[in-house]
């Protein structure tokens, strides 16, 4: 025997000894490698970023068709009443209660260390800067924070807090939720916060008031209005020479507050101010506050803000090379002077960019003195700044402990919200017989429709040949179908040799790719089974991972940037994957190997979601199978820790249905619900799933098929085909 036999025989060995997913994933992603398809990984976000970009260039031609400044006061009240309604309309303004807990004396200034309560026992820590010389009435400075580390006490905050009350300007700042004082998931026994990133920790309890159809910056922005309402309860402040300037996360708050808050007459957002065009085009969406859904579905930029405060005076302050786009920054200054000139007060609105990057460093400081002296002292201040000797951040405390939830208790963002799920949280009617079950079925599919609906035409489906893989039993076809423009499903057809002329099909959607789950599709196959495994846009080889640090951003909120860009657009993942499962439908449908009367439908891990949101619009999914799958929605308000559901999220699902809803909905059809996971990616034990699913279970045994939904948990290394024997 010659050695290339030999070698031969040694290869054909070790190939028939290795499972499927080992020995042809490579052939399986059949994608990755090919000159044509080099971009697939980013086709999610570059799709998403188109149909924002097409809404963003329409929004521009509005804007510079604008021509009286009548049209600038509908366009104002228009953002108003859009930021409002997305913010979740604010809480009733209730006693302050607030008190000075301690001073500070400094050459120049003193700081006075503060708390209130924006809302009832909701308790904000805060600096008061006020000036020695001079003689009040001051003109007032409100300061929002950016999410710089240490809070109020970062050096940054207190060198400019300090020259503008040595200025004779009083100021107020507050620890923003999640930063400095008020950190809402903090550890006592870790002495930090759970999560020790605030816009980590910003967008955990973001995504619980998505789910409530509230936005975290509801808390953020109505904060920052109590905070004003303080300072102009000091009587040193003279209440109509306002300002607000804050960088990063404070710009972005000195833009949303001037936008909303008639009481401010300055405003001076640093290092925010750029372009939603070009923030998709770059770093993407930021964290939770930052984002306000369906903005861009609504026709807003962050020129509006601009445009909001007009014809006030508005200082852009920029830095060249920051990760907020300079050219934004520039284009939205070139709209806001068309808007200004429209408004006779071109000179109200100015730039400056330095020559650096992030921060509220000090050419910008020295532009914010300028232009502010120019308008409340009828000159600009030009003096130099001064160094100061810096407090720390003991100093500066106003809590014994350092944390809110420590010395104060009271009430947290997560609290709160859950408080305002219970407002909105919908009565469900009892399901006793099968004329409840069927109403209910209707009143779900219709908001099912409503939030997570989309426009399913059955029309002729693109699909492109990429080979097959032959196996012994059965073949595999490897081929992409397109289920809208711009989107390409990679998608693996398990076809079984021989049998029937018609066999059952199954379409498997798996996050973790087709290539990952093909050893757990080959006992179907081998049971008889025509399985259609596909790669949901952004799973598989068509999954873009952030730039952002894997071990923290990336593990709690995967594909974060895809799905709050599509929330910006007025629609979800779930929405956009569904409608790419009932094309996969429709694929299956139309084979002729395929029983049409006999498909099925298997959402696995991630996918479980959107097919079971599919399933309930679908009849034609006689059969439904969930298997490592999110619990509920309740679970997340209810768990003040989620990962990985980023993708799951729908805006205000919660006021209309939960998934155990939809498994109610599916009735009497056979559905098995396996290995449910809580909001942490952990397997919940049985008892506690049948709690969640009580209504489902009535609602199947109401409609004459108790025995048809199945909800089970398997023991490790169980074969895959014996959980799903029933399927036949």
């Amino acid at each position: 025997m010659n050695w290339m036999r030999v070698c031969l025989l040694v290869y054909l060995a070790v190939v028939l000894a290795t499972p499927l997913r080992a020995q042809s994933s490579n052939r399986l992603d059949f994608l990755t490698d090919l000159p044509d398809y080099s971009n697939l990984r980013n086709m999610l976000r570059d799709y998403l970023n188109r149909e924002a970009i097409s809404k963003l260039d329409e929004r521009r031609r509005q804007i510079l068709q604008l021509s009286t400044p009548e049209e600038v006061a509908k366009r104002r009240a228009y953002l108003r009443e859009q930021m409002v309604q997305d913010l979740g309309r604010f809480p009733e303004r209730t006693p302050l209660n607030a008190r000075v807990v301690g001073t500070l004396d400094r050459d120049g200034y003193k700081i006075e260390k503060v708390i209130f309560e924006s809302q009832p026992h909701f308790y904000v820590t805060g600096n008061l800067y006020l000036p020695k010389t001079g003689a009040p009435p001051y003109p007032g400075v409100l300061f929002p924070l950016g999410h710089e580390s240490g809070g109020k006490s970062n050096g940054d905050w207190q060198q400019t807090l300090a020259d503008f009350a040595c200025r004779g300007y009083i100021c107020f700042t507050w620890d923003p939720i999640g930063q400095g004082e008020r950190v809402q998931l903090y550890d006592p026994d870790l002495e930090e916060g759970k999560i020790r990133e605030s816009t980590s920790e910003h967008t955990v309890v973001g995504i619980q008031c998505l789910l409530v159809g509230d936005n975290l910056a509801r808390y953020t922005i109505w904060d920052g209005m109590r905070a004003l309402d303080y300072l102009l309860s000091r009587p040193e402040v003279d209440s109509t020479r306002i300002a607000c300037t804050g960088n990063s996360g404070g710009g972005t708050h000195t833009a949303y507050l001037s936008a909303l808050d008639d009481r401010i007459k300055v405003a001076m957002p640093s290092c925010y101010i750029t372009s939603w065009r070009r923030l998709l085009e770059s770093i993407g969406p930021q964290d939770a506050e930052q984002c306000i859904p369906p903005w861009i579905a609504q026709g807003l930029d962050h020129g509006d803000f601009v445009l909001a405060f007009s014809p006030k005076p508005f200082l852009i302050l920029s830095a060249i090379r920051d990760f907020f786009s300079i050219n934004g920054a520039r284009e939205t200054y070139q709209e806001a002077q068309h808007v200004y000139a429209v408004m006779g007060a071109s000179d109200r609105v100015s730039q400056f960019a330095a020559d650096n990057g992030h921060g509220y460093l000090q050419p910008r400081r020295e532009a914010a003195y300028k232009w502010l002296g120019r308008w409340f002292k009828g000159q600009d201040d030009v003096s130099p700044e001064v160094p100061v000797a810096f407090a720390s951040e003991e100093e500066l405390r106003c809590t014994d402990s350092g944390q809110v939830n420590i010395s104060l208790g009271g009430e947290t963002v997560f609290s709160l919200n859950q408080k305002r799920y219970a407002q909105v949280k919908p009565v469900r009617p009892a399901l006793g017989d099968a004329q409840a079950v069927a109403a209910f079925r209707d009143e779900v599919r219709g908001k099912v429709e409503q939030l997570a609906g989309y426009p399913h035409s059955p029309s002729p489906l693109d699909v492109k040949p990429f080979g097959v893989i032959h196996n012994e039993g059965y073949h595999i076809e490897k081929f992409t179908y397109e289920s809208e423009p711009g989107i390409i499903i990679p998608s693996l057809l398990f076809v079984p040799d021989g049998g029937e002329a018609r066999k059952p099909g199954v379409l498997y959607v798996d996050s973790r790719g087709k290539a990952n789950s093909a050893a757990e599709v080959e006992p179907l196959v081998k049971s008889g089974f025509v399985v259609l495994s596909i790669d949901a846009p952004g799973w598989g080889e068509t999954f873009h991972e952030s730039d952002d640090d894997p071990h923290l951003w990336n593990a709690l909120f995967p594909n974060y940037n895809s799905a709050m860009t599509a929330l910006l657009l007025g629609t979800s993942l779930v929405a956009m994957r569904a409608q790419d499962i009932a094309r996969g439908v429709d694929l299956l449908e139309a084979r002729p190997e395929v029983d049409k009367d006999q498909i099925y439908g298997m959402g696995v891990s991630g996918g479980a979601v959107p097919l079971l949101h599919h399933a309930v619009l679908d009849a034609r999914l006689k059969k439904v199978i969930l298997k490592d799958g999110l619990v509920s929605y309740d679970a997340i308000e209810n768990s003040k820790i989620q990962r990985d559901v980023m993708e799951n999220i729908i805006r205000g699902v919660l006021k209309a249905y939960d998934l155990p809803d939809l498994v109610a909905a599916l009735a009497p059809r056979p559905t098995w619900i396996v290995d449910v996971q809580d909001p942490l990616g952990k397997r919940l034990g049985l008892a506690k799933v049948r709690e969640q699913y009580s209504a489902a279970v009535q609602a199947f045994k109401s409609s004459g098929a108790a025995d048809a939904l199945h909800i089970q948990m398997t023991e490790p290394r169980e074969d895959f085909s014996i959980t799903y024997r029933g399927l036949k």
